[in-house]
């Protein structure tokens, strides 16, 4: 699901690989190997890839359909 997702994403948003990876720091090939699902992508790129589509991991990893991003806590004002 998340293969699937990511190159969907990518291309709703009219970017190519090479403009991710460069937005993630990371190579061009290492990106398309996530999305191939060659490599296993680490929970901290995950979470930069959600934000940078402004959704949310869930939606990444097929736990919901739900595109919008969670609601972030607000920290309580003293």
């Amino acid at each position: 699901m998340i293969l699937e997702r990511l190159k969907n994403l990518r291309e709703d948003n009219d970017l190519l690989q090479k403009q991710v990876a460069d937005e993630l720091k990371i190579p061009e090939r290492t990106y398309g190997n996530y999305e191939l699902g060659v490599r296993r992508i680490p929970l901290e790129l995950l979470i930069e890839l959600a934000l940078f589509y402004n959704t949310s991991t869930d939606y990444l990893l097929g736990l919901t359909n739900e595109k919008a991003p969670y609601e972030r806590a607000k920290a309580k004002k003293q």
